[in-house]
């Protein structure tokens, strides 16, 4: 006989650590920016060049300054929670995905030379995670979550997130946006766990 072994249980406060330090960093890199010589922002993705693909990993965390972050934060730490609700490792994997997929396709899309930084990219890929999971199989309670939540977004972010997807805003990068948010859809996809027994008996 194989017995599947329980899941193993993380305190529901825990699942938000990531999302929350991830934040902090982005702050404190904000806050040494603004104290020491030079810029960090040339630490970005830079499109088209192969020496700018550090800026996939670097780029969120680097914002181009203080209302930048600002109207960052509280959608990444609002969103960032959701899909950490899931557990630490999905948080992360979902993260990896979306900035992968975003920065890839900002890198090709964008103007070559274009410098991108910010965490809006990560904003919209957890949004597009948020979206698909609305219609994806599982509790009905985090589906019932994700929409509520997803609707308080559109609510009131919706006209700014329209516009960074289509390009209408100056200086935003909707292929940042666009992408990111492909990327969200795409962690959702391969998320998707199939339901197996919890034991079988020869």
């Amino acid at each position: 006989m194989t017995v599947t072994p329980p899941p193993q249980t993380q305190h529901p406060l825990g699942r938000f650590a990531s999302p929350v330090l991830l934040l902090v960093a982005m702050w404190v890199v904000q806050f040494a920016d603004a104290i020491l010589p030079g810029s960090f922002t040339g630490f970005g993705l830079r499109s088209w060049d192969v020496s700018g693909l550090g800026g996939i990993v670097l780029g969120p965390l680097l914002h181009a300054n203080w209302q930048h972050l600002i109207a960052n934060s509280v959608p990444f730490l609002v969103l960032g929670c959701l899909v950490a609700v899931e557990g630490t490792r999905r948080f992360w994997a979902v993260t990896a995905i979306v900035a992968v997929v975003g920065g890839i396709g900002t890198w090709v899309f964008n103007a070559p030379g274009t410098l991108t930084v910010g965490a809006s990219g990560l904003v919209f890929g957890y949004f597009g995670y948020v979206v698909m999971r609305v219609f994806a199989p599982g509790r009905v309670a985090h589906r019932i979550l994700y929409a509520v939540i997803a609707i308080v977004v559109i609510a009131l972010y919706g006209g700014s997130m329209l516009a960074g997807v289509f390009g209408v805003a100056d200086g935003i990068s909707w292929q940042g946006h666009l992408f990111g948010a492909i990327g969200g859809g795409i962690a959702a996809l391969a998320g998707r766990r199939p339901r197996t027994g919890g034991a079988l008996a020869p």
